[in-house]
């Protein structure tokens, strides 16, 4: 679903322009028309402004002038830094501009073939798990003849505006674009997802590794086509966009469009590269007001760097809005960071993939306490497990975990006043590998993202082999909205919601026995595990069963004291059966049972932690001791 694309409102842009072609109509759209409220709902628009087509602003109006760069971009009088600085990184990368501004070549006028253009022109954008078309026509904003919102250096390039005209249109107006997260834009742009970097909090800056570190991924980030764009937290306070003595702006996005180490030296000295330098390029988006700092455009600095150098780098001597910095002075004056990483799950691909899982989720609320899916975060300990719950599996023994949670995006309804987002965020257990149905009682947390009212947040995880739950949940309980869950792994993950609560009472298990208990049993470790006579150390796995069912960990090789770390949950119907753990050790042709254990999980063995020793099943094996923690959930039983 995540490549399929989905006609914004209904319009498709083939059969629009195909009718305005037969009728030699220029496209107007019904759905966006050229009025006061297309740009603003809480202001009157200036005065003289003059909706116009780009024939009637130029005589020759192009997609693009010399192709498409991003130091084509001025923001014009719309407070959007956020969205022109994500442009300015979208022009940067030809395999993202290209989807969102699809066919652009047929889009174009053509010169030779007036009779061809309607008027009309259409883009893409990744919207809650699709991508959505959206069509508009080519009437724009102006005042005095030049275009109100943004533009081009070249006032016959239109690719910017219109592009901002049709994220306006999917947003509601113009007006809604004032104020954003360029990571939305960026999510926007590429359906990747954004990771957040804070470099204050890190103190990235006053660590030589973590600063080598970053600077490393960042340049690998952006050579795999991610988009990057920075800004600088304004202190408790103080104004937004304003404008430091170095010349950067706080409380202002940026765009990172090069990330480079540059080899210092002329001449000889470059052949030989001697030295070598971190440095990072950013555009500014009013298409002026520059760093004014080491490295800035004409600084001395750039004497120490070869012209041919500096010609590859594009190195300027003009005020448009780009200009170069140091990593060091970069890590010492930005204070937040935004990576939207386009995530590789192609399968013939020479980079690292990665295999995705995408589900949609809604916090729902019901007085009914097992019906009821919006119990809030984790401070809420009665209603926090009514939350949705989504389990997936880690099948290798180490995997890293990328993990996306998204809400609707609410800045269309801004108009009506309830354009806010949610707070929401997630967490994350291990539970039993054989759980199939909701948690009714806390696990071992892993991990928890930050609770923040964002359209999405993003969390890294580092897991081991096992089954785990995510639960995504609004900081306060009885909130509603549709979610989408995106979770990205090594190997298959088989996310999926757990939606029962217990094994469905069905006639026959009713006439032979309904599960009456349930009991979940952990085993952790084991100690000084051995075979008789053998110099080698075993390869070991454990496992428990409990009324024919079972669970087994993986193989720990050549381990006397392995780490297992094994939990089962089993529905009992005789909660007189014992649940039995056992010890093997793996073999070429047949495993050896090397020690077991019956345990009579009753009240008085609930919810503890005991070492019980094993009998050994092979004489003269020492089969050691073993940690089990037996606990029993009583919250659910049959009706």
């Amino acid at each position: 679903m995540a490549n399929s694309v989905v006609p914004y409102q209904g319009q498709n842009y083939a059969k629009l322009k195909r009718a305005c072609l037969q009728r030699k109509t220029l496209f107007e759209d019904p759905l966006f028309p050229a009025v006061s409220e297309t740009m603003f709902y809480t202001k009157a628009p200036p005065d003289g402004v003059v909706w116009k087509r780009p024939k009637e602003i130029c005589s020759n109006p192009q997609m693009f002038v010399d192709g498409i760069s991003s130091r084509d971009l001025h923001q014009g009088s719309l407070g959007n830094c956020w969205l022109v600085a994500a442009a300015s990184c979208l022009a940067t990368e030809p395999s993202v501009w290209k989807k969102v501004i699809p066919n652009y070549k047929e889009q174009d006028w053509d010169p030779r073939r007036p009779e061809k253009y309607a008027g009309i022109f259409h883009f893409r954008f990744w919207r809650f798990g699709c991508w959505q078309d959206v069509v508009i026509d080519d009437r724009l904003p102006t005042k005095n003849g030049r275009l109100l919102f943004c533009s081009s250096v070249d006032v016959n390039e239109f690719w910017c505006a219109l592009l901002e005209k049709a994220y306006a249109k999917l947003n509601g107006c113009y007006e809604t674009l004032e104020g954003g997260n360029t990571s939305e834009a960026l999510v926007d742009f590429t359906g990747g997802i954004s990771e957040p970097v804070c470099l204050d909090e890190e103190n990235i800056a006053a660590d030589l590794e973590k600063k080598k570190k970053l600077f490393k991924s960042l340049l690998k980030a952006h050579s795999r086509g991610s988009l990057i764009s920075c800004s600088i937290k304004p202190s408790p306070g103080e104004e937004m966009e304003l404008q430091m003595p170095c010349g950067l702006v706080k409380g202002h996005a940026y765009g990172v469009t090069d990330i480079k180490p540059v080899h210092l030296g002329t001449g000889l000295l470059s052949f030989f590269k001697t030295k070598k330098l971190y440095m990072i390029r950013m555009r500014n988006p009013w298409g002026s007001t520059e760093w004014c700092g080491p490295w800035s455009d004409g600084s001395d600095e750039w004497k120490q760097v070869g012209r041919g150098e500096r010609e590859k780098m594009g190195v300027t001597v003009r005020d448009d809005g780009e200009f170069w910095m140091s990593f060091d002075d970069f890590c010492q004056y930005f204070t937040d960071l935004v990576v939207c990483r386009r995530i590789n799950t192609t399968v013939l691909s020479v980079h690292k993939t990665w295999v995705e899982a995408m589900l949609f989720g809604e916090w729902i609320h019901n007085e009914n306490p097992l019906k009821n899916r919006s119990g809030g975060c984790s401070n809420n300990k009665a209603t926090f497990l009514q939350n949705p719950q989504f389990a997936f599996d880690i099948s290798l023994e180490h995997d890293s975990a990328l993990i996306s949670l998204q809400q609707e995006d609410k800045r269309a309804q801004r108009k009506s006043g309830s354009g806010k987002n949610l707070a929401m965020g997630f967490d994350l257990f291990k539970v039993e590998l054989n759980r199939k149905y909701r948690m009714h009682t806390l696990h071992s947390k892993v991990t928890s993202s930050t609770y923040i009212n964002s359209r999405s947040i993003f969390h890294r995880a580092e897991l081991q082999h096992g089954k785990y739950v995510i639960v995504p949940t609004t900081f306060q309980p009885g909130e509603t909205g549709r979610f989408l869950v995106r979770l990205f792994t090594d190997k298959s993950s088989h996310l999926r919601e757990m939606t029962k609560d217990l094994p469905t009472p069905t006639f026959w298990k009713r006439c032979f026995g309904y599960p009456t208990i349930v009991t979940s049993v952990t085993v952790y470790s084991a100690a000084g595990l051995a075979l008789s006579g053998s110099e080698k150390e075993p390869n070991v796995y454990a496992k428990i069963s409990c009324e024919g069912k079972q669970v087994k960990s993986r193989v720990h090789t050549a381990s006397s004291s392995p780490e297992f770390d094994l939990a089962g949950i089993f529905y009992r119907k005789k909660p007189q059966n014992p649940v039995k753990i056992e010890i093997w050790v793996k073999g070429f042709f047949r495993d050896t049972l090397l020690g077991s254990t019956k345990l009579m999980v009753d009240s008085e063995t609930v919810d503890k932690s005991e070492v019980i020793r094993l009998q050994s099943a092979v004489p003269g094996a020492s089969a050691g001791s073993i940690a089990v923690r037996i606990s029993c959930s009583r919250e659910l039983s049959a009706l």
